[in-house]
């Protein structure tokens, strides 16, 4: 990771200056008294511009020491709190195109690509002259999938810094990725002159000069690699790989083991040995060799699929959920699906074969009906042999047993499935996973709804921003801040007791005013507690003391939809009740229908609120999520882009617009949406975008 910027540097004046003026004054014969007066005023204007310019310098200092941290945190692989300190950066220094470059680097870390392209573009605005930039831009094109657009930033890296063999490997892969496999290699060897130990490049020209077809000069590139660095796993993995394709199975097998000696964690070494154990008819040996791959990436699906031929053909039970569970993870492993295509082209064929036979005459005719039956024959024997032993009658004979065992070796032999890793990141490319929050398992919902609550000292989320409200802080005025009240989304359940406190509060204020702010208090802290109906109560009162009351009618909605959503999620009983002969009572449709006309009431109360202020962005939120429950998505979207509109940093409203758009099928806009809400802080953003965006 480059340095960070330049300590930027204040200059002092010259003492010598002020000597000036203090003998200038003394020239004109000013009285002794009023000279040294005047020269204490100028001494302290002295101090007080140094303490000036070093609370400046102080400034300046803080916003690189902001800048240190967050490459710190880089390096260490904490994305998010590196993108913590450089929207500290950009908010109080926008004009330093370095923060947005290291932001973007640790979005691209956590697989936000478009998010990171959005700050690379930033940084190349302001700095047009950025080679990282523009190489790292290249990368997150790459990733997207977005070949040319790579290729453009790689070239455009290269006139800025045209001695760094990182870009020209960089565009050996896109070029790659676009077929272009010669000029791939030529970019290699280019990195490879400018450095003649680049590990990669070695890596990467293997793996084209493999796919064009020179697997010897593929491993000899390997073995380049394996010299230079003698305990690099990933050479030794692809070098197994290249000599498994020229059937040397006793060479792919010691390379396997050297894997796994140097990387015990490697699934894919387990499940490449498992496979020339399997080759070598040592079927138990690739069935261990499975399930430690298993064990170690549960979600490998050429293990699953490899351990199923393995298990069938030792007659283990066990094989079809092998099968079912790898074509799930990878549907070009349904090898069910597959018997189907091939059986239809078999077919296909054969008729094509019989209507060019219906066209010849005599002779010709006779040799071709011998020809094509002899091609038939040979067709359903291929047939035959591609067939599983789940698809064949059963064995009724030894006989047919060691027939159908010779099908099962010729299966074996093409339809094993290579776990190949020649597009495994390099060790320069690995990061500490600690910090990979995208891969973490999350339930994907919708962010929960707004509410008033209240917070003591000991209670504000100092890892989130707190939003504020004018129309909160009217009501909080009003209370003369006893307690304060907040907007939050977050429940409090630890402060129970605290909220029962102050509804013994608001009882006693009430006794002497009936004002609807106090009714509104109370009803909050009694929705805070789970009373509803209660808390329903004194919204209602609220509201009928002051109908433009828009606090009240927020509360209300919000606290209806709680009540709803528990109705919603207790168990139906209705399947025990008695029901009378001849009713046509459908409970479910009622019930849904009662639930609906509940959630319009809701909307109702938000749009008094939308009417009332409308600048209150948190009804706008909460009535997008009303209307996501119902279903009118595009609505959702209208009022979620009027809370953003109103609120520039609604991390919750970003997020919840983004998954709608997901669903909506926006991908590239639900993508955007939601790196902004991993910006603004909700981490479960990376994992959305990693799942369903890239």
């Amino acid at each position: 990771m480059k340095q960070a910027i330049s300590n930027l540097f204040i200059s002092e004046r010259n003492h010598s200056d002020d000597e000036f003026l203090i003998n200038k004054t003394t020239r004109f014969g000013k009285p002794d008294r009023l000279r040294k007066s005047k020269s204490v005023i100028r001494l302290i204007s002295l101090l007080f511009v140094l303490l000036f310019v070093s609370s400046f310098s102080y400034g300046q200092l803080n916003i690189n020491h902001y800048i240190r941290v967050g490459q710190t945190r880089i390096q260490i692989g904490n994305y998010v709190g590196a993108i913590e300190n450089f929207n500290i950066v950009i908010k109080f220094k926008p004009q330093l195109p370095e923060s947005y470059y290291y932001r973007a680097v640790a979005k691209h870390q956590l697989e936000d690509f478009r998010g990171a392209i959005r700050d690379y573009d930033k940084a190349i605005d302001i700095k047009p002259y950025y080679p990282d930039a523009f190489m790292h831009r290249g990368l997150a094109y790459l990733e997207l999938k977005e070949y040319d657009k790579a290729l453009e930033d790689y070239d455009k890296a290269l006139e800025l810094d045209p001695n760094n063999e990182a870009i020209y490997n960089n565009r050996g892969i896109a070029k790659l990725s676009l077929k272009d496999v010669d000029g791939a290699i030529a970019d290699y060897d280019k990195a490879l002159k400018i450095n003649p130990n680049f590990i990669n490049a070695f890596v990467n020209r293997s793996n084209a000069n493999i796919l064009k077809g020179d697997i010897r000069e593929g491993i000899r590139d390997l073995n380049r690699a394996i010299i230079i660095r003698p305990h690099y796993a990933n050479a030794y993995l692809l070098r197994g790989l290249a000599r498994f394709g020229l059937e040397d199975y006793a060479a792919a097998l010691r390379d396997f083991d050297q894997t796994i000696k140097l990387d015990p964690q490697n699934a894919y070494a387990y499940n490449n040995r498992g496979i020339v154990k399997q080759k070598l008819e040592d079927y138990q040996g690739a069935i261990m060799d499975y399930d430690l791959a298993l064990e170690i990436n549960p979600t490998l699906p050429n293990a699953y699929f490899n351990r199923g031929i393995a298990k069938e053909i030792l007659e283990i039970a066990g094989y079809e959920h092998d099968y079912e569970v790898a074509a799930k993870l990878d549907p070009s492993l349904n090898i069910r699906q597959r018997m189907i295509e091939e059986d239809a082209l078999a077919q296909n064929q054969q008729q094509t074969q019989q209507q060019q036979q219906g066209t010849q005459t005599g002779q010709q005719q006779a040799g071709s009906v011998q020809q094509q039956n002899s091609s038939t024959n040979k067709q359903q024997a291929q047939n035959t042999q591609q067939k599983t032993p789940a698809q064949t009658p059963n064995r009724p004979n030894t006989q047919q047993k060691q027939e159908e065992t010779k099908e099962q070796r010729d299966r074996r032999r093409f339809r094993l499935s290579l776990a190949d890793t020649r597009n495994l990141p390099t060790d320069e490319d690995v990061e500490v996973e600690d910090g990979r929050i995208q891969n973490r398992n999350i339930i994907i919902e919708l962010q929960d709804l707004f509410v008033i609550s209240s917070y003591s000292q000991h209670s504000i989320n100092y890892e989130r921003m707190q939003y504020y409200n004018m129309a909160l802080e009217e009501l909080n005025r009003f209370n003369n801040y006893t307690p304060t009240l907040t907007i939050t989304n977050i429940e409090m359940t630890r402060f129970v007791d605290y909220f029962r406190n102050n509804i013994l509060y608001f009882n006693e204020k009430i006794k002497i005013n009936e004002a609807p702010e106090n009714y509104l208090s109370r009803g909050i802290f009694k929705f805070m507690v789970n009373e509803y109906n209660e808390a329903m109560e004194d919204f209602d009162k609220a509201i009928s003391l002051d109908e433009k009351n828009t606090l009240a009618h927020f509360s209300r909605a919000n606290c209806r939809t709680k009540m709803v959503e528990l109705l919603e999620s207790l168990p139906d009983f209705s399947e025990d009740l008695t029901v009378p002969v001849g009713s046509n009572v459908n409970r479910e449709q009622d019930k849904g229908l009662e639930f609906v006309t509940e959630y319009e009431s809701i909307l109702d109360d938000y749009q008094v609120c939308v009417f009332l202020r409308p600048n209150f962005p948190f009804a706008y939120y909460n009535k997008a999520y009303i209307l996501c429950k119902l279903d009118r998505y595009e609505e959702a979207i209208r009022n979620l882009d009027k809370a953003i509109e109103l609120q520039p940093d609604f991390a919750e409203a970003y997020y919840n617009r983004g998954l709608t758009k997901i669903y909506l099928d926006d991908v590239d806009g639900g993508a955007m949406d939601l790196s902004k809400a991993g910006e603004f802080g909700i981490q479960e953003a990376y994992n959305v975008i990693k799942r369903y965006c890239n």
